[in-house]
């Protein structure tokens, strides 16, 4: 028996996730996702296969339906998903779910993991959050991940005995609610699809490239020394090139411009992040 799991991250959370899990299956490989977008078909060889990923505006990271829409899991016979998040309503669940029917292929577990949160804005217009550096404080962080450790000994034990919907304890009013829920997805992914970060950058900034480094969809380049977020290219919203930047000089437009600390996981580097988009 084998597990493949493919992981998508922007500040580290997921990937952090998915090195934990791997740590506990036997005969568990760990991929990056956006290394493979590049295929016309994503084929895995193992019987067990999951997907670990940050929850973005309640749904799928852009490169995980990419990747979605072109994987074929003809050897899976069990199929797992995890989504990082702060904490708030998501429907990544029923997304994930319509792309796999398509292909003739079921969701057979979903587990969620609360997890700091990344972004002190998000896509929503307004002034950002200004207490966010208060939030992400170290010993917030801490008290999280120990909560997340223990959930990955529950999720490891699901996965290794293929527990179909493990933690679904009200699946008649989940039946019922799925229909809304659907809809509900519908709406804010018809609502939200092209938007872009207002990201600046300050007098701070050393042209160092670190932000066009672990920038996974390639937006960020450096022009003059300095980055370029290109036109031509969908960002992510991963908000890696933000939290990253070592003298902080990436900034919000005018919705954040506070130098109180970024985010990424203590356990995962630049680096790490960067080596997603494989050679």
């Amino acid at each position: 028996m084998s597990t493949e799991i493919y992981y998508f991250s922007g500040t580290g959370n997921s990937l952090h996730v998915a090195r934990e899990l791997q740590k506990r299956i036997p005969d568990a490989s760990l991929t990056p996702v956006v290394s493979l977008l590049g295929e016309d078909v994503i084929k895995t060889e193992a019987d067990t296969v999951g997907v670990v990923f940050p929850i973005y505006l309640t749904t799928l990271p852009m490169p995980v339906k990419a990747f979605a829409s072109k994987l074929d899991l003809g050897s899976a016979n069990y199929v797992f998903a995890i989504g990082t998040r702060l904490g708030t309503f998501c429907l990544a669940d029923i997304a994930l779910e319509k792309m796999l029917k398509k292909q003739g292929q079921q969701l057979d577990a979903y587990f969620l993991l609360n997890m700091a949160n990344n972004t002190p804005t998000g896509l929503v217009p307004g002034p950002g959050d200004k207490d966010w550096g208060n939030k992400i404080s170290d010993e917030h962080v801490r008290a999280l991940d120990a909560t997340v450790h223990e959930r990955l000994d529950v999720i490891q034990e699901a996965i290794i005995n293929k527990v179909s919907d493990p933690e679904d304890d009200s699946s008649h009013l989940s039946l019922l609610l799925k229909p809304l829920r659907s809809l509900l997805l519908t709406i804010i992914e018809r609502s939200s699809g092209g938007k872009e970060i207002p990201y600046t950058v300050d007098s701070t900034c050393t042209g160092c490239g670190t932000c066009a480094e672990v920038c996974p969809s390639g937006k960020v380049e450096l022009a003059g020394g300095k980055p370029a977020w290109r036109e031509d290219v969908q960002c992510y919203y991963c908000y890696a090139c933000f939290n990253y930047c070592p003298t902080q000089s990436i900034l919000v437009g005018k919705k954040y411009t506070l130098k109180d600390g970024r985010y990424s996981h203590p356990g995962v580097t630049a680096s790490d992040i960067a080596g997603q988009k494989g050679t």
